[in-house]
This record gives C-alpha cells, structure tokens and sequence, in this order.
C-alpha cells in the first residue's frame, strides 16, 4: 500500500514525486515510457526562472530525476489501463500489476495533436514527425517544413535551421500566434521562410515521405511539395498543440473539454485524488506552472493521508 502514487513523470509529476517524498509519503511515480514527457524533447528553456538559456529539456529532468530518487521516491515503468476511485483504497491497475493507494496525483499530461490528413499516420518516423529534438539530426542538410503559428511551432522551427538546408514555416491564417520578439526573432533568419493562408491536404510517398500537397484556404489553389535537388525526402514537423491525455479517467472525475476540473489545492471531484501540470483545467501550460502544480498537489495529498490515521 503506498501513500501516494503519482501518474506520469513530467515536470508536474516529478514534482510531486519529491514534495510527498520529502513528507515522508511512501511515494511511487509510474511512467509509460522514460521521464520527462514532453519537455524531455525540448531543446532549449529559456524561460524557467534563474536558469538562463544554457538549460536543455533533457538536463532538467535528468536533475529531477536525480533529486526525486534521493529523497526515497521509486519511478516505475508501466502503463496505466484502469483507475478504481470508488473506495477510500484507491487501485491503479497497470499491465504489468495492480497498485493500492491512500493518494493519487494525475499528472498525465498532453500528447501532439495530430493534422488527421490522409498519410499522416503512415508516414510518421518516415518523413512526419512530432520532436524537433528528436528527429532534426535525421533531416542534416534536407528541406523541411513545419506546421503551425504559435509559440512552439516557431521555436522548432528555428531549432530546425541548424540542422535542415531551409525551413518552410506553413501557416493557416496571415500571422503567427507568437510574441512580438519571438516573431521579429524568426523574420530575420534567413534559413526560414513562411507560407501564409496554407493547409496540409494530404501526405504520400513510397516508403518514405516525398510528396505534400497544400492548399491555399484563400484562393483554393493546390500546390505539390516534392523533394528537390536529388533528396529522396524532405521533413514535415507538425506542432499545432496537444491534447490532454485523459480517456481512462471519464466518468470518474470531472472532466471539461478533455482537461481534468480541480481547485486551487489541485483536489479533483474525488476525495483523494489530485491532478497537476498539462492535463488539468488552467490557464498557462509551461514548466513553471507545472512543477508549482506537482507541488501543491503533493502537499494536500499529504493532509489528505493524514487525515485518513
């Protein structure tokens, strides 16, 4: 029986891994894949506090990590099926085992939101992809496109610049959804160019990716992208957002427009259980306000346990 089990190992989870650990809560953090979520594939942060522009994604929760083991806390690797919340003994039943728990923070997260264009799916690792820190290496000297106007479509993108021959940024409207600095940033690198009023209508290839076709959402007219100069490829980076990872949790907490409802003590519609990061209902999804959330989280989830003895 643990005190607290906590769903996901982002920054919010991991952040919560190390306040109930450090209030003496037998503490067990479960991941589906490696920690970090999606910040673990983030090139570049520049804008947690006190740390400047030198710190990676990868650094950051290499360091959480370290810290949260330290203070007692156990990080598993398994993934999540099934919730029971309907008893004071919560069960978080995994594929490899069944878990009992006092406590439960969710801290799930978000996954990329995919175009749900014909080819996509098929030619994902083969041409489309999703992680700018990931995949640039693969895409050393080729043509690329990325796909979206906000914040992190822009930032990828110049990341991208460094590794691709040009980068193509394809936007649906006439302006970016980014900060007046970041838009100046991307204006005057010369290995970026936009493509404004464009949406991707579909993907195709032999094997691997050679062929988008877009079409202008004014003028209706269709345009072919192909490989040039000999490549056998080129990359298409699609960032136009995410969406909460949250199916196993319907009908067992409130949930709006996918997101998962809690107060300001990060406590759910069910006694006991506690959400924290992406996956809840807020207003600004960054780092900071993530591990701020895996904090508070862990903190109430701590007088929660208590007032159980």
């Amino acid at each position: 029986m643990y005190d607290c089990i906590i769903i996901g190992a982002g920054p919010a989870g991991l952040s919560a891994g190390l306040y109930a650990a450090r209030s003496s809560m037998k503490t067990l953090i479960i991941e589906k894949q490696v920690p970090g979520g999606l910040i673990a594939k983030t090139d570049e942060i520049a804008n947690y506090p006190g740390t400047g522009e030198a710190l990676t994604g990868p650094n950051l929760i290499k360091k959480m990590v370290e810290q949260v083991k330290l203070f007692g806390a156990n990080i598993t690797t398994d993934t999540v099926v099934d919730v029971d919340f309907s008893t004071k003994v919560k069960k978080i039943i995994c594929k490899k085992q069944t878990y009992e728990t006092k406590s439960v923070i969710i801290a799930t997260g978000s996954n990329p939101r995919l175009l749900n264009v014909p080819g996509e799916k098929e030619f994902t690792g083969k041409g489309v992809c999703y992680c700018a820190t990931c995949d640039a290496p693969f895409f050393e000297g080729l043509d690329v496109y990325v796909v979206g106007a906000g914040e992190a479509a822009v930032e990828e993108a110049m990341y991208l610049t460094k590794f691709a021959r040009k980068v193509t940024l394809l936007v649906r409207k006439d302006k970016l959804s980014v900060a007046k600095s970041i838009e100046e940033k991307a204006l005057k690198c010369e290995k970026l160019s936009i493509m404004w009023n464009v949406e991707v209508e579909k993907l195709e290839g032999e094997g691997l990716l050679n062929s988008m076709t877009l079409i202008n959402n004014k003028t209706k007219e269709t345009k072919i992208i192909v490989p040039k100069n000999g490549d056998m490829i080129f990359g298409v980076f699609i960032f136009i957002g995410y969406l909460p990872e949250t199916s196993i949790f319907e009908n067992k907490l409130e949930i709006s427009k996918g997101y998962i409802v809690a107060d300001e003590k990060m406590k759910t519609s069910v006694d006991g259980v506690f959400v924290a990061g992406d996956v809840r209902v807020k207003e600004l999804r960054q780092v900071v306000t993530a591990v701020n959330d895996g904090a508070i989280a862990a903190v109430n989830a701590g007088k929660y346990v208590e007032s159980l003895d």
